[in-house]
């Protein structure tokens, strides 16, 4: 009967961790994850309409995962879906995933199509646009400082300040950013109420990728006929393997910018202030040692990690964490539960600005660590060095709304009430 009674919580814990739903409930998923941890960091769960997994929440094993690389591949399956959403793509599309982006792919076509977008990404690229985006900080600020009714963080502020860094970067226009957000969460979190474009999750998948293919078409003619100092023009006339990116592939390069390329940072923002106004005495520290402002942003990132997975498929048999695993099984790396991992982080359920070493996971690790983790801290230090600073108090003003995904999550509304403090 123990043992029954132990597996049965064990499953559970596994299901709550891959619902759309319950990742509404962000102390249920904690919980979860610490079972998992410390009863079986490599677990194996099989259940309805989802292709059996290797659930993996240890900070050790995925470290091996990705660093060690082989026996590991990324695909052909990358993220977690139902055998429902699967069918309906490959009806739909021919495929089971919309789209084949770098996060898909593994050796030769993943150097290759990396190194594409990698200029642009690197420090000394990045620090270009530091101006701008500390004048866009500001500019964000403004227009909720001095504003006494509640209002919402996530939607006025964290949202618009990250799309508009990546329209920048993409050299897309501004008036076009209602689009690209609405196709984006469309296609991020289709299982979403708010923001799915369907109430049927694989339609929204659907729209969203018709919505990109349309949009992106008629840029990339124009890109390729008159190429321009961005990123968009970068990818329009790029060749891989000696011939021009195949236009599926292109549209997914396009695609993965869109949705990963705001929507995390804006997450972590957004997660990263309300972690602060749960931690008062944390705030306050902050806002009189503006110096650990870095530090600060790394908890923040461990802190709300918001790709909370991404599966690999094992391309031989081996082991990892005691537990075989045959060629062809998928691993699911759980980066929110091994950044809470208390066998590498002291006290990790305590949010500490100070916190040093702070080896996260949630840029991943390996070949496919995070393209854009030098914009995004940019950006979270630019918001934070702009708002911090204004605020004379802030205080939560209503219930906070978390998104429905299990594959890129957060706090999707927050709504707050500050008092101001003119700028000396």
């Amino acid at each position: 009967m123990r043992l029954s009674t132990r597996s049965k919580r064990l499953r559970d814990a596994a299901l709550t961790i891959v619902s759309p739903v319950d990742q509404s409930d962000d102390a249920k998923q904690q919980a979860a994850f610490r079972l998992l941890r410390a009863n079986a960091p490599v677990y194996r769960l099989d259940c309805p309409d989802v292709e059996p997994f290797w659930a993996v929440t240890s900070h050790a094993a995925l470290t091996a995962v990705e660093r060690r690389g082989a026996p590991f591949a990324a695909g052909p399956r990358t993220i977690l879906s139902t055998r429902t959403v699967d069918s309906h793509l490959q009806q739909v599309a021919g495929r089971r995933e919309i789209v084949r982006g770098i996060t898909h792919m593994d050796e030769p076509d993943h150097s290759a199509y990396r190194a594409i977008a990698q200029p642009w990404f690197l420090p000394a690229a990045v620090a270009e646009h530091e101006g701008w985006i500390a004048n866009w900080a500001n500019e964000i600020v403004d227009r909720v400082a001095g504003r006494e009714a509640p209002y919402d963080f996530a939607a006025e502020v964290a949202a618009p300040f990250t799309l508009h860094v990546f329209m920048r970067v993409m050299g897309l226009p501004e008036a076009d950013e209602p689009l690209i957000l609405k196709l984006a969460r469309g296609l991020l979190s289709p299982e979403d109420p708010v923001r799915g474009l369907s109430d049927h999750p694989p339609e929204s998948v659907r729209l969203a990728g018709v919505g990109f293919r349309d949009y992106f078409a008629p840029v990339v003619a124009d890109r390729q006929t008159c190429p321009r100092h961005d990123l968009t023009s970068a990818i329009a006339n790029a060749s891989v393997h000696g011939a021009p990116i195949p236009p599926y592939e292109r549209l997914s390069y396009y695609m993965l910018l869109a949705t990963a390329g705001h929507d995390t940072t804006a997450y972590a923002m957004t997660g990263g202030l309300h972690a602060l106004l749960t931690h008062p005495e944390q705030l306050d520290r902050l806002r009189h040692e503006p110096a650990l402002l870095p530090t600060a942003i790394e908890e923040i990132l461990r802190w709300t990690s918001p790709v909370r997975h991404f599966l690999r498929t094992a391309t031989a048999d081996t082991e990892l964490a005691g537990q075989p695993i045959k060629t062809g099984e998928c691993v699911a790396l759980l980066f929110a539960a091994a950044n809470r991992d208390p066998a590498v982080f002291a006290d990790p359920e305590a949010f500490r600005i100070d916190r040093s070493p702070n080896p996260h996971l949630a840029f991943g690790l390996g070949p496919h660590f995070c393209l854009g983790l030098h914009l995004a801290r940019l950006e979270l230090r630019s918001l934070y060095a702009a708002l911090l600073p204004r605020l004379a108090s802030i205080e939560l003003a209503g219930p906070v709304e978390r998104t429905q995904s299990a594959f890129i999550t957060g706090i999707a509304a927050l709504p707050v009430r500050c008092s101001w403090r003119a700028l000396d």
